[in-house]
């Protein structure tokens, strides 16, 4: 806020009926907190919304499909789909290894029975339809949207070779496939368990923002009777009332009544908004103060919160579709199977083999080209990251965003809320001559403390620091727009505003005030028996947490920048306190994705780390969303990562870790990769002409090899 006298005066109005809301003091915290511990019971269950087509290796591909769709699976139950396709198919390949001739000649043993081919096909044919399932849709809707990936390369080896196993059951010539597609269905059906297990699901952003917005409204007549509506039944012109402590049901202005209105999470106002008749209120924000009727002015789709709902929703569907490293290693080896596999075919038809011997090295190769380790590359990586992140205090929602930490150019912070606390402290006690520091205080916080004012709470948290002994109130009144006035041991004590001081030409230091004033600081004076003993400025309080993150992010080449909603001079004061050269201030909520667009087509790539509702488009703009634990469901559902200790030095651990991750499945994708560079010449014949061609139980063991590298390497990543 400006503090000029007038709006100290408006920030510093007081507060009737304080046994009022006592109850309600707290009700924006414990929203939070509520909200916050809701949420982390979310992520422990790890429920993680799936595409029913599985194609959940595009989070935000994913995200568009599930929006307004309530018709989906439960985040629970596509893991757990999963994990029963999973324990289902892995049951019936012990048979089908049983079963499979290659086995049985590489194990050395006969168990061959009459029709026993026919059993085998049963069973594969189970596992290929019910557990294969997930990736032939997904493989469709990829080619659908010609952009093959991990889906598509499962799809087609498990595709090749059902239908060539399929072929030599009923009288074609050559060996079947059936135990190398139950087992690769297995690992990809474990692959895809564990990454959705590790990470969370698509955004249910709007969903969250839609409960912020209270279900009922006390609805006033004409004789002023109350009853209580749905929300959804307000039109425009209805009045309705508000009392201490709730939340504001629409959009409107108030027409009798005044009070305290917190619209931090919706605005990012740092400070609660005196508001009295004809000042207009949000729907969503926090009534602290005074009862107040309002007439409501805009509902549905007009009103502040459905176009944010609106913004963040395009935010996400025109997030550029970012693929994770396997999807595009995947989508290489798609290409490289389907080409290898006809060159293939073709060369051994012209050197003159049968087309049954040509097709079974067609098929080798194109089954061989979907490398078990693949499957498991990535998703052991994301397992061991995903826990060692968690430990950390971080919880990834979007795999491919958190892989592109790494490479950010630049973070830009809220200020209220992530940078500071988003409450109000002592920053400065000037004492008048005679009177001590603690003196000011004492007095000051003596008189505050049965008051729910934001600036009473920063008064009085001030003093308990300090170890004050409070003293007791005999009597206590405020003085509308000027503070608050009480009687302690005998004397008169006054909390009051700039204009007060003014008013009864009391003497003070004008330029200290000044320059407080321009540090967007609130500034009260403390006076005892009409004497003047000082005055107390208090501020949004910096964490000092941020200073660290701001120092280390420059460290690593990451330019820091302040986004806020509140006014420049305040923003200067925090900015300089951190040493963050780029301020943005006075932005308004719906402004905060352009800026962040804006910031994009310099060229750099951009992370947003907010907690507001206001924040909620922004961090879904930027090409990593970073919410603060501590924030509101709707920022948390937003962001691609939650830092659950709300400590923006995190953000540093949050860069490191992703590099980290990112080495070791560059290492895995190589290890999974290098199995295929190796096996696929050798299916494929190259070293035919002396006698050397690569038998599917061979091919079996080294990809069993690469898997096991590929286990033991995700294991190695380290904090």
């Amino acid at each position: 806020m400006t503090m000029n006298d007038n709006e100290n005066d408006r920030t510093y109005t007081k507060e009737k009926h304080q046994h009022e809301h006592h109850d309600h003091s707290s009700e924006h915290e414990d929203h939070s907190q509520h909200a916050h511990q809701e949420h982390d019971h979310r992520h422990h269950d790890h429920n993680h919304h799936h595409d029913p087509s599985g194609d959940h290796h595009d989070d935000d591909h994913h995200e568009q499909h599930d929006h307004g769709s309530h018709g989906h699976h439960d985040h629970g139950d596509m893991v757990s789909d999963f994990r029963r396709r999973f324990y289902i198919s892995l049951a019936v390949t012990i048979p089908i290894l049983i079963l499979s001739p290659m086995i049985q000649s590489f194990i050395g043993v006969d168990w061959r029975f009459p029709f026993d081919q026919y059993l085998l096909f049963t069973l594969a044919t189970f596992v290929f339809f019910y557990g294969g399932w997930p990736f032939i849709t997904g493989g469709i809707s990829e080619l659908k949207e010609k952009n093959p990936g991990m889906m598509t390369l499962i799809g087609l080896a498990i595709l090749v070779a059902y239908g060539y196993s399929t072929l030599t059951v009923f009288g074609w010539e050559g060996s079947d496939f059936f135990w190398e597609l139950a087992t690769l269905i297995d690992i990809m059906l474990l692959g895809h368990w564990l990454e959705m297990r590790s990470v969370m699901g698509a955004s249910n952003a709007l969903e969250e923002l839609v409960k912020l917005m209270p279900n009922e409204a006390h609805k006033l007549d004409d004789d002023d009777n109350v009853t209580d509506v749905p929300t959804s039944e307000l039109k425009q012109v209805d009045n309705v009332l508000v009392k201490p402590g709730e939340k504001i049901p629409v959009d409107g202005t108030i027409y009798e009544g005044s009070s305290a209105i917190d619209e931090s999470m919706l605005t990012g106002e740092s400070v609660p908004v005196e508001k009295a008749d004809g000042d207009e209120v949000i729907g969503g924000s926090v009534n602290k103060e005074g009862s107040i009727k309002v007439t409501v002015k805009k509902t549905g789709d007009d009103s502040y919160l459905s176009q944010v709902i609106t913004l963040v929703r395009e935010a996400q569907d025109s997030k550029s579709k970012t693929q994770d490293l396997t999807n595009r290693a995947a989508k290489w080896l798609f290409y490289i199977a389907l080409a290898s596999g006809f060159i293939t075919l073709v060369v051994w038809l012209l050197l003159g083999y049968q087309f049954d011997v040509a097709l079974e090295r067609m098929v080798t190769v194109m089954v061989i080209t979907c490398p078990h380790a693949l499957g498991l590359a990535a998703p052991l990586v994301i397992a061991v990251s995903t826990s060692i992140s968690a430990k950390r205090g971080l919880l990834i929602r979007n795999r491919a965003n958190f892989e592109g930490a790494r490479k950010l150019d630049a973070v830009v912070f809220d200020k209220t809320g992530t940078l500071t606390k988003g409450e109000f402290g002592v920053s400065d006690i000037v004492p008048n001559e005679g009177y001590r520091e603690d003196d000011v205080l004492l007095w000051a916080a003596s008189l505050e403390q049965n008051s729910e004012h934001p600036i009473a709470s920063g008064i009085v948290s001030s003093a308990n620091e300090r170890n004050l002994d409070l003293k007791k109130i005999d009597a206590f009144e405020s003085i509308t727009g000027k503070g608050i006035e009480g009687t302690i041991e005998g004397k008169k004590v006054n909390v009051v505003s700039p204009g007060y001081v003014d008013s009864h030409n009391l003497e003070y230091d004008k330029t200290r005030f000044k320059q407080l004033s321009e540090e967007g600081k609130t500034v009260v004076f403390v006076l005892v028996n009409d004497e003047l003993t000082g005055m107390i400025a208090l501020a949004d309080m910096v964490r000092e947490t941020a200073k660290e993150a701001v120092a280390s992010l420059k460290e690593k080449g990451i330019e820091p920048i302040m986004l806020t909603g509140d006014n420049q001079k305040v923003a200067d004061w925090v900015a300089s306190k951190l040493g963050i050269k780029q301020v943005f201030a006075e932005v308004l909520p719906d402004d905060k994705a352009n800026q962040i667009t804006k910031i994009q087509q310099k060229g750099l790539k951009v992370a947003m780390t907010g907690d507001g509702v206001n924040d909620a488009p922004a961090l879904a703009t930027a090409d990593l969303g970073i919410a603060i634990g501590a924030g509101t469901d709707v920022a948390m559902e937003s962001a691609d990562v939650v830092l659950v200790k709300s400590n923006p030095k995190d953000v540093e651990s949050l860069v490191d870790l992703s590099g980290k991750t990112y080495r070791k499945m560059v290492q895995n994708l190589w290890w999974a990769a290098g199995y295929n560079i190796v096996a696929i010449p050798l299916a494929a014949g190259v070293l035919a002409p002396i006698g050397i061609v690569l038998s599917p139980a061979v091919g079996a063991v080294l990809m069993s090899l690469s898997t096991i590298v590929v286990a033991i390497n995700a294991k190695l990543l380290k904090a």
